[in-house]
Order: structure tokens, then sequence, then C-alpha cells
């Protein structure tokens, strides 16, 4: 488009809608590998969004009902320390509480990721039910005591501005709506705004709704002030505030709650017995991190609600950097988004990963490329050769025939999925009790092993079967109820809910029973071994006979030990039967992601390696052929911060700064054409000057080099060793 013009001037030509509208695109367009068309990408990314939301729900829950103790008793402990604010009592109990201030200490762990959100519950249930002065402190922001009262005077002062902005000419204190920058950061300040605020709830004008008043709080509600990370604050700057705030305490009603990820012992640590002495601290514990997993994983994983689920590898990862990373719930539920989110990318058939009614009729709709998928499946080539060589045929030629076993055994895969957790359930409460723990403390160790292999071929899985061998009748009974109370949720254990029942009647018959051993015949196979001792005392003979009553002993088991036998074989039976790995159910790649190095690489970030692999190899990250390069060659194409530092691992402990730059203008002129040995090829121009400068720093920056003094023109290595 061209414009002529007598004067010079700058034309605007705004595109048109219908080109805006043409060349928009969805999320769903960039949810495939370049494998699958649009239509199955678009259906996977719903699917995706509207499972994880689903899970994102339950977690929710989850999180919400653990939470729910902890934050009732803080909650209860924040209306007492209102109620002894509000009353008048005179005695001396009183008057000594008065002078305190109330401090909850709220140990919540080394979990230290998962705190925030604990805090947001928290502040939004006080400001809702007790207080609607809630101020949240963190370490970082607080370094100094007028850092710490500005923050104190912003939030409130800022929160009450935006309700009562049109009574800033009222007498009194500085008006709120006055930057805090300009304001008087003192306590006196903020006792005086609390005074005007609380003085105009008291008497409220006809036709404004007022936050201070809020359900229960009376006319003067406290002032609650949070530290989320207790350990990290100053202890200097935590004293002076404490002690001034005491000062206060009879104008200003204050509650402080301490964030604790360690011990409470850090509070007497960081105060001095004078400051501490000031505050009336109450301890709060609350759930551990390694029981609030377990929870989660009972509700997300161990389920049948979810289609989704993971490998014994995958979870392996997820629960390694759990416990050996930073003991973060919110941490591993990121990871298992993560997961769903890369099933459903980069595995075509994932689209089958849903309820069981949704499978099956998309099951019926299944394209030509979707059933190559299928046959291309591992488990599905094992389930084809075990067929009858006209079935092989059928399934690997007609496609209708695929989608007929495909809704099949997606249907058997969903019935073992129900019926393999109450199992799995059943095994543990068996097994969890018993010394040593063979099978695993947690569920989450068992499911693991069941994964990954055969569980009943597993020494840990004989030597639990000889210890429940030895459990005693009352132990053993009780043990056979709690798994009669799992297995009945799945309709499908009918039958061996039905065989445990009658195994408990049959221990209930045995108490019943008046004599169930024999007595008096074993008295009299005594006693031919003591008259033989009263004859003779050899230590030999005394040895023999004592084996041998012992064996005749073992050789005849009690009706209790038979019964006890049959039903832990009845067990046995029931568990060869249900818990099969998952690799030995066809097209259980739909709904199972296997991909724990993807996983790893993404959650155990190697910062040191990623930027040695660009460097030295930067084709890795950003695809272009001409980076492409052969062992330890130097691509003159190459960005410069990655020919220097391919020039520098050819050095040694110092590095002459001339020469590597004279280094780099050759390389730098083979990129541009000229010949290295030529006269214009030796001549460094300012540019390439600037480059070499900028490449430099930058290799500097990231710690590969450093400046040294031994020489002014030399640079000193720091690092050593492939990549």
């Amino acid at each position: 488009m061209t414009t002529s013009s007598v004067s010079k001037g700058c034309f605007v030509f705004k595109p048109s809608s219908k080109k805006k509208k043409t060349s928009s695109l969805k999320a769903s367009d960039y949810f495939h590998d370049g494998k699958a068309d649009s239509q199955n990408s678009e259906s996977r990314f719903e699917t995706c969004q509207s499972l994880w939301q689903r899970m994102k729900a339950e977690t929710e829950r989850v999180q919400e009902d653990l939470n729910t103790n902890i934050l009732d008793s803080l909650l209860e402990f924040a209306r007492k320390s209102t109620a002894s604010f509000q009353s008048k009592t005179d005695d001396w109990a009183s008057r000594m509480r008065a002078s305190e201030i109330p401090t909850a200490a709220l140990v919540l762990g080394v979990n230290v990721p998962d705190h925030a959100m604990t805090f947001q519950s928290l502040s939004a249930l006080l400001q809702e039910s007790v207080t609607p002065y809630v101020v949240c402190l963190q370490s970082k922001e607080c370094s100094a005591l007028k850092q710490v009262l500005q923050k104190v005077l912003v939030q409130l002062m800022g929160h009450s501005v935006s309700v009562e902005d049109d009574e800033e000419d009222q007498p009194g204190p500085r008006p709120t709506g006055i930057p805090s920058r300009k304001m008087l950061c003192s306590m006196a300040t903020l006792c005086g705004w609390y005074t005007a605020v609380t003085q105009k709830s008291a008497s409220p004008s006809p036709g404004k709704k007022r936050l201070s008043s809020s359900k229960g709080c009376g006319q003067r509600p406290p002032v609650v002030v949070i530290f989320k990370d207790l350990e990290s604050f100053t202890p200097r700057v935590l004293q002076e505030f404490i002690v001034i705030s005491s000062q206060y305490i009879q104008q200003l009603p204050l509650i402080f709650i301490f964030g604790i990820a360690t011990s409470p012992i850090t509070i007497h640590g960081m105060l001095p017995h004078s400051v501490s002495s000031l505050l009336c601290i109450q301890l709060f514990q609350s759930l551990s991190c390694t029981q609030h997993l377990a929870t989660v994983i009972d509700k997300l994983v161990l389920t049948t609600t979810f289609p989704f689920k993971l490998s014994g590898k995958v979870l392996q990862v997820l629960i390694s950097i759990f416990l050996y990373h930073d003991f973060s719930v919110r941490n591993f539920i990121k990871g298992l988004q993560l997961s769903l989110l890369d099933h459903f990318y980069s595995q075509p058939l994932s689209v089958l990963c849903c309820d069981k009614q949704e499978a099956r009729s998309r099951a019926k709709e299944l394209s030509h490329e979707d059933c190559e998928n299928i046959r291309q499946l591992p488990s599905f080539m094992r389930y084809v050769e075990k067929q009858e060589p006209e079935i092989q045929i059928q399934l690997l030629t007609c496609d209708q025939r695929v989608k007929d076993v495909t809704q099949s055994l997606l249907k058997e895969l969903h019935a073992y999925h129900k019926n393999y957790y109450p199992v799995l359930r059943c095994l543990h409460a068996l097994t969890s009790s018993l010394p040593k723990y063979p099978l695993g403390k947690q569920i989450r160790e068992l499911h693991g092993i069941c994964l990954e292999k055969n569980v009943w071929e597993t020494e840990e899985y004989e030597s639990a079967f000889q210890l429940l061998r030895m459990l005693a009748k009352d132990e053993l009974v009780a043990a056979l109820r709690t798994c009669t109370e799992i297995l009945k949720c799945a309709k499908k254990l009918g039958d061996a809910v039905e065989k445990l029942e009658e195994f408990i009647e049959r221990f209930e018959l045995l108490d019943r029973c008046s004599a169930v051993v024999e007595t008096g015949q074993e008295g009299e196979e005594e006693l031919p071994p003591q008259k033989g001792l009263q004859k003779k005392t050899d230590l030999f003979q005394l040895q023999k006979s004592l084996l041998e009553r012992e064996s005749r002993r073992t050789k005849k088991l009690s009706k209790f030990e038979l019964l006890r036998l049959a039903v832990l074989d009845c067990i046995d039976s029931i568990v060869k039967k249900h818990l099969l790995p998952p690799e030995s159910q066809p097209l259980h790649e739909v709904f199972y992601y296997s991909s724990a190095g993807t996983l790893r690489r993404h959650l155990n970030a190697a910062p040191r390696t990623a930027i040695q692999t660009a460097l030295n190899n930067p084709y890795c990250y950003l695809q272009s052929e001409a980076l492409k390069s052969e062992g330890g060659a130097i691509s003159n194409a190459a960005p410069d911060i990655c020919i220097v530092y391919k020039l520098h691992l050819e050095c040694g402990r110092l590095i002459n700064l001339y020469d590597w730059l004279e280094a780099y203008a050759t390389v730098v002129a083979a990129a541009e054409g000229k010949d290295p040995d030529s006269a214009a090829a030796a001549q460094l121009d300012d540019v390439k000057h600037a480059r070499f400068i900028r490449a430099v720093s930058e290799l500097e920056f990231l710690g590969f080099i450093k400046p040294t003094k031994q020489k002014t023109d030399h640079v000193a290595r720091l690092t050593w060793g492939g990549c």
C-alpha cells in the first residue's frame, strides 16, 4: 500500500477485524505434537481441563478438611482473646493478662511452600468472623522496625480508606487517604486511627455500611498481626516491635500469630525473657505434611474417581522429591498436574482416558489413525499375540474389530481398577502393623511395589505372610473384620467377602468349643521321656529326647492353626487374582503416565548442566540446522557466548585476553565468508571487539571466569571438566 503527500507524515493502517478473527488461535491448537489432528487435540485438551478441574476441587476440599481443626482452634483463641479485651473484670489475674499480648504459636512444619495457603485461609476466616483488621507480615519486607510499622499502617489504613474515604475532613488523626510515605510511621498514629475508626463504628450513620462492624467482634475488634515466617525475622526488629506494642496494649487490642516452621523453642531463642514475658503464648500444632500427603494420595491416586493414573516410577519420582527436597504437598500436586498435562499432550490415545461410558462412546468413533496407534501399543501387541491366528488377522486389518475389542478392554480395565484398590487396602490393613513393616508402613509403599512387579513373588511378601502365620486369634479376627469392611465397597468381590465372613464365623466357633486340644494324649506322650530321664541323665540322651518331643508337637497342628493357614491361603489367592501389575493389562498406556525421565527433568532442574549444555551445544535448545557440529568442533554460526565458551575450554588456568580475542575473530571471520588467513580477517573492528567484550562479561556473570591480579591482561578459569 502506497501513499503520496506534499508534506512528510506518518500514516497508520489498521488491520481489518476479519484478519484478526482468522489468525486467532485457541489453546487447544497448541495441544499436539504434530502427530494428531486438530479435532483429537481439542478433545484431549478439553478432557484434560475438565479432569484437572475435578482433581483441583477435590484437592481443595481435602486441604480444607485437614485444616479445619487447626483453623477452628485459632478462631476460638482469637474470640477468647477478644472477649478478654472487652471484659471489665478487675481481679488481679485479669489485670495481669490484660498487660500481655495474646500470641498463638502456630507450628506448621518445614513444608514452607504450603504455608501460604494456610495463612490465606486463616486470614479470610478471621476477617469473616472475628475482626476486619488482619495484617500479614513477611520477613523479606520487614528488615527494619520502620518497615514493620509501615506495612502494618498501610495494610490497615489502606483497607479502611476504600470504605470511609468520604470522611477525611473529620478532626483527629491524619486522614487515611494520605499515602503512607507522608505519614509518621509510629504506633501512636495507629492508635489514633484505631480510636477514630472504633468511635465511628460505635455510632454509624444511616445508609452506610461499615466493614469494621464484623460479626461477633463488638465495638473494639482486635488487630491481628500474622508473622508468616518467624524464624526469618531479624530478632532485634521483632523485639523492638513487641516492646513498643506492649506499651499500647490498653489502647490497641493486639493479637499476634507466629508462623513457625521448626520448633516452638525458636521463640525463646529469638526473644529474651524480658520480651517473651510480654506475650501470653499458646501453642498450636498443625497436621504433619506426611499425613497430609497420605490423604492427598488416597483421594487423588488410590481411587477410581479419576481415570488418570501414575506408573510406579513416576510416583516414586514425585514421592522422592517430596521426601528429600521440600516436604511440600503443594509441589506434589503441581507435579501431578504436570504429569496429567504431559500425558494428554504426548499420548494421542489419552482421548480415551475418561469415565467408562464416555470412553466407550469415544472408542466407537475412533479414526483409522487412532486404530493404528492402538495396534502399535506394546500391551495391545502382547494381547494380539495370545489370540488365535484368525483373530490376529482381524485385529491387524479390520478397524471395526479393533474398536469393538477396545471397548471390551476398556471395560475390563475399569473393572480391574475397581477390584485393585480394595484388595490393596485389604493387604495393607493386614501387613501395616507387622514388625519391621515388610511391605511398608504407608499404603503408597505397597502400591509402588504392586505397580512394578508381582507382589507375591517378592521376599517382602513371603516374610509378611510368615509373620501373619504367627498372629494370635484376636489380632487375626480383628484384621479379617477390617478386610471384610474394605472389600464390601467392591460389588464384584462378593465371593471373597463371603469366604472371609465364613472364616470369621469358624474362628468364633472355636471360642465356643470347650476342648480344642486333647491334653490327655499329650500328657501320655510326655511320660516315657520322663521315665527315661529318671533312669539315665546323659546330656546327649536329654537333648535327643527333647528334640523328639518337639518334633512330635510340630507335626500336630491345632484346629486354630489349620484354620489360620486356610484363611491366609484364601487371602493369597485373592491377592494373586486382583493385584496384578497394570502393565499386564491391555491398553494400560491410555490411563497410565510413565515418562518418569521427562517429569524428573522438569521438576528436578539442574541449572549448571543446562547452561553448559546450551553453551557447548546450542542446537539442543535453538534447533537450528546451521548450529550442528561434530564432536568438539566450533560452529562459526553459533552465538558469540558459545564461541567464546568453547574457546575458553581449550585454555589452562589463566587465559590471555588478546589471544582469546584473536581466536574469536578468526572463527567469526569464517562465519562472514572471509579467508581466516587473509589480512582483512586479521583486522579487528570495533563491532567485533564489542561483541567479544559482551560475551566475556556474560561468561563472568555466569561464573565461568573471573579477573585475576596476577596478570592484568589475563582472566582466571573457574570451571573444569566436561558437560
